[in-house]
C-alpha cells in the first residue's frame, strides 16, 4: 500500500484534469466516486488511484494487487471535480482511438454533430449502452467524452461504449451504402417509417440541430411527433431524450 506519496505537484495535476487542455497534454482523465471507479476499473490503464483507507479496505479485492495512494477525505476534496467528493479518484490513461469504418458499417451506431453539453453526451452514452449500441462517432466540436462531467453522467457506460472523433462528412464517405438517419422538424413520422436493424442515427447540436453540411447527406429524415398533433407544445426535445426515443423505436422494430 502506497502511503504519503501525494505531492503538491501530483495534487495540482489531478485537479487540473477538469480542463480539456490539461487532459490533452497529460493524456489522462479522472473517474471519481466508488461506483464510477468500480465500473471503469480494468477497462483503462490506471496511472494513479487515490483512496481513503476505508475505501481501500472495502475494495482491495477488486484491485488485483494495484496499490492506491492512501489519502484523507480532505485531500480527495482538493483534487475532486465534484461538489460532493467521494472516497476515491482514479486517474486513467486516455486510450488512443481512431475512426475505423468497419465498426460503423454494420449494426446500429450513433453520430453526434456538435453536441456541447457534457450531461447530454454522458446521458447519450448511457442510453446507447442500455440499447446495445457500442459505437458513437462524434464531430470534432462535440464535447470531450473524457470530460469529468461526461464520465460521471455515463454511469459506467464509458467503459463499454467506443467513442471516436472525426469529420462526419469524411467518415460517412467511407461508409457507402450505410443508411443515415437524422431527426428534423420536417422529417417523416418515425412511427410510420420502416426502420432497419443497421444504420447510423445522427443527432445534432442542442440549439442548432444537425449542421447543413451533414444534413445534406442524410438520406432518411425522421420526426418524433408531439402528441396530440397540432397541440401547442415545447419547441423541441432535449437531444439526449430524443436519442433515447429514437433508439427505443429502432430496437422495438427489431424484436
Amino acid at each position: 500500500m502506497n502511503e504519503n506519496l501525494l505531492t503538491n505537484r501530483i495534487r495540482k495535476e489531478v485537479a487540473s484534469l477538469g480542463d480539456a487542455r490539461s487532459r490533452r497534454e497529460s493524456g489522462c482523465f479522472v473517474a471519481e466516486g466508488s461506483k464510477c471507479v468500480r465500473d471503469t476499473w480494468g477497462h483503462f490503464e490506471c496511472v494513479h488511484l487515490f483512496a481513503t483507507l476505508r475505501w481501500y479496505d472495502e475494495n482491495r479485492s477488486r484491485l488485483a494487487g494495484f496499490e492506491p495512494i492512501v489519502v484523507s477525505h480532505g485531500e480527495i476534496g482538493r483534487m475532486s471535480q465534484l461538489k460532493t467528493p467521494g472516497e476515491v479518484i482514479a486517474v486513467y490513461r486516455i486510450p488512443e482511438r481512431q475512426f475505423e469504418a468497419e465498426r460503423f458499417s454494420s449494426g446500429l451506431a450513433i453520430a453526434l454533430d456538435g453536441v456541447q453539453d457534457p450531461g447530454n453526451l454522458g446521458t447519450i452514452m448511457r442510453v446507447a449502452d442500455w440499447f446495445g449500441v457500442e459505437n458513437i462517432l462524434c464531430s470534432p466540436d462535440t464535447v470531450d467524452c473524457f470530460n469529468p462531467k461526461v464520465v460521471q453522467a455515463t454511469m459506467g457506460a464509458i467503459a463499454r461504449v467506443n467513442v471516436v472523433y472525426a469529420d462526419l462528412c469524411e467518415a460517412f464517405g467511407q461508409l457507402p451504402g450505410v443508411p443515415l438517419f437524422g431527426t428534423f422538424l420536417d422529417g417523416n413520422d418515425i412511427y410510420k417509417e420502416r426502420l432497419p436493424e443497421s444504420g447510423i442515427i445522427v443527432m445534432g447540436n442542442e440549439g442548432k440541430g444537425i449542421s447543413p453540411g451533414v444534413s445534406g447527406i442524410i438520406n432518411n429524415r425522421l420526426l418524433i411527433p408531439s402528441y396530440p398533433a397540432g397541440r401547442p407544445t415545447s419547441e423541441s426535445l432535449n437531444v439526449a431524450m430524443a436519442t433515447g426515443i429514437v433508439l427505443s423505436e429502432f430496437r422495438r422494430r427489431s424484436l
